[in-house]
């Protein structure tokens, strides 16, 4: 099964006729068994054609609240996670509770570098991690027109799932490519929260240890 989702193998198709900033949200499409929620009508978030195995009744809260996911600015490659998006804005209900993992990736490309093997690589990694479980969502931004800097993230519904993923072997092909493709190419790990008694969620340093379930 393919992904109804392809990366770009050219930025250029994104910024040609309009100063696009940043892709829709990639969010995992839910399993079989649940009926999908209602898209936004402005801005509506791209769906897998992949589907997620299972997904906890809190995450699918998460999920849905991911339909409106955005930067909350231009700059965002250069900001901080925690103040790059628009958290405090996702709406949960207020007596759930539950962590999730967050991966954020900060890279620049390599002059000359070829895209077609990266995306082709990413496109089979992104959709061998939804079939194996826990990805709810894969964001990407656009390289900053000055800095060449991007950011891109994905939220797990554990940490277990996203150590699982990168151990796969198409996850490790473009690792490879990857490396040889970018001249900066940082990671991030993060905590995201949702308290009970809250509606939205926060984002937190990962120091260690496993996160959500």
């Amino acid at each position: 099964m393919a992904s109804s989702f392809r990366l770009p193998q050219s930025l250029d198709s994104l910024t040609s006729n309009a100063p696009a900033l940043y892709l829709p949200p990639l969010l995992s499409s839910l399993p079989e068994n649940i009926p999908p929620h209602n898209l936004p009508s402005q801005n509506p978030p791209l769906l897998t054609e992949a589907r997620l195995p299972d997904i906890d009744p809190v995450s699918l809260s998460l999920h849905k609240a991911l339909h409106y996911f955005r930067p909350l600015s231009s700059d965002y490659a250069n900001t901080p996670y925690s103040d790059a998006f628009n958290w405090s804005e996702l709406v949960l209900p207020a007596d759930e509770e539950r962590e999730w993992y967050c991966v954020a990736f900060r890279s620049k490309r390599l002059p000359g570098s070829e895209s077609a093997p990266l995306y082709e690589a990413d496109e089979y990694a992104h959709q061998e991690a939804v079939l194996s479980g826990g990805l709810i969502m894969y964001w990407y931004g656009i390289p900053d027109p000055e800095t060449g800097m991007n950011l891109a993230s994905c939220i797990w519904q554990s940490r277990k799932h996203a150590v699982a993923a990168s151990l796969a072997p198409h996850h490790i092909k473009a690792m490879q490519l990857a490396a040889q493709s970018y001249q900066v190419y940082t990671l991030e790990r993060h905590i995201l929260r949702k308290n009970k008694g809250n509606t939205s969620v926060e984002v937190l340093p990962f120091s260690g240890g496993e996160v959500g379930w």
